[in-house]
């Protein structure tokens, strides 16, 4: 199964289980290349968020337009952080940031229990090293990127690359299939 981008430089369509990382300055304003992945070409969507509260979710994707009756997300931090939060069919809750397993079990979940075209958004890998360290998040993602290949899904990573040094920025990157590089001026260079 393909899936269209609608990502500046990268190709027009990329295979199901692709993984791409999203490297952006720290400051970078990564909404619209998250909401322009997340809204073409999909049938489900699982925003991933270990940096932003679901609420936060919900008002980049009504901003930005995109259909979220199509949307679940995933709060890592409301728990951690005392607020209230009601789980429901859309909004789904780990315990913190660092709950790294809890985020991996809850995106096979949703692979194992939705069908068609699915993507999935990680905002971020940088908050998961951050609550926990490089090692602990590398094997996350490599158990996220084995479960878009087993589902034959597509995701968006995001990494702050200001924050990392360049073995931990070279590290992830090689574990993907692309590489979309978002620059301070919004340009967009990319490496498939």
């Amino acid at each position: 199964m393909d899936y269209r981008l609608a990502i500046d430089t990268t190709p027009e369509t990329v295979p199901g289980g692709t993984g791409i990382l999203l490297l952006h300055p720290s400051t970078g304003e990564t909404d619209r290349i998250d909401t322009d992945f997340l809204s073409t070409d999909t049938d489900r969507m699982l925003v991933v968020s270990t940096r932003t509260t679901a609420r936060e979710v919900r008002q980049k994707l009504e901003h930005y337009e995109v259909d979220e009756s199509k949307a679940t997300i995933l709060d890592a931090l409301s728990v951690d952080r005392g607020y209230t939060r009601r789980q429901s069919e859309n909004v789904r809750y780990v315990s913190a940031p660092d709950d790294l397993d809890g985020i991996v079990d809850e995106i096979r979940v949703f692979l194992e229990s939705t069908d068609g075209k699915r993507r999935v958004s990680l905002d971020s890998v940088t908050e998961m090293i951050y609550y926990t360290d490089v090692e602990r998040a590398t094997q996350a993602v490599e158990a996220i990127l084995d479960l878009l290949e087993e589902h034959d899904a597509v995701g968006l990573f995001h990494l702050a690359k200001g924050v990392h040094d360049a073995e931990t920025r070279e590290g992830f990157a090689e574990r993907f299939d692309g590489v979309v590089d978002l620059e301070e001026d919004g340009s967009v260079t990319s490496e498939f």
